[in-house]
């Protein structure tokens, strides 16, 4: 019961002193970086989805039995041949593949940019807010530093 009455107490920031601001002002730009690289995290991960959704739509009937390089890894391909137009090999996740209707691997893959663009959407919130801290914090710190500036000069 103490823990959760110390977390809903809130502290006015301009009670603080310099030091303390200096911590929360590093605290929060530590945060916003985090933040930032999970955005951009999240923006690769939206954009290889959508390659994937492109690359279901690509196949096309005059590729059967074609030649393609199918990808292992990032950076490991194999040569290979289409041999099935109908249905595609889709990567569930956690090493796991399925074996899917092109219209459903669209669908698979869809589902997966909406999701991430929704999480997207709700970090770009989040960094704005924190961003917006911290330049509340360096506010508070500009002026009590030119205060302690201007109290030691005279």
């Amino acid at each position: 019961m103490a823990s959760k009455a110390a977390q809903s107490q809130s502290i006015n920031v301009s009670d603080l002193d310099i030091p303390q601001l200096a911590d929360v002002r590093k605290q929060l730009e530590e945060e916003l970086s985090h933040l930032s690289n999970s955005f951009a995290q999240l923006r690769s991960a939206q954009a290889k989805f959508k390659a994937c959704v492109e690359n279901v739509a690509e196949v096309k009937p005059q590729n059967k039995n074609k030649t393609i390089l199918v990808p292992l890894t990032n950076s490991l391909y194999v040569p290979g041949k289409l041999s099935d137009l109908d249905n595609v090999i889709v990567d569930v996740g956690t090493g796991y593949y399925v074996k899917k209707p092109r219209a459903q691997a669209v669908k698979h893959y869809q589902a997966k940019v909406d999701y991430i663009g929704s999480n997207i959407t709700s970090l770009q919130e989040t960094i704005q807010k924190k961003q917006e801290n911290l330049n509340t914090i360096l506010n508070i710190l500009q002026s009590k530093l030119q205060a302690q500036t201007v109290s030691t000069k005279d």
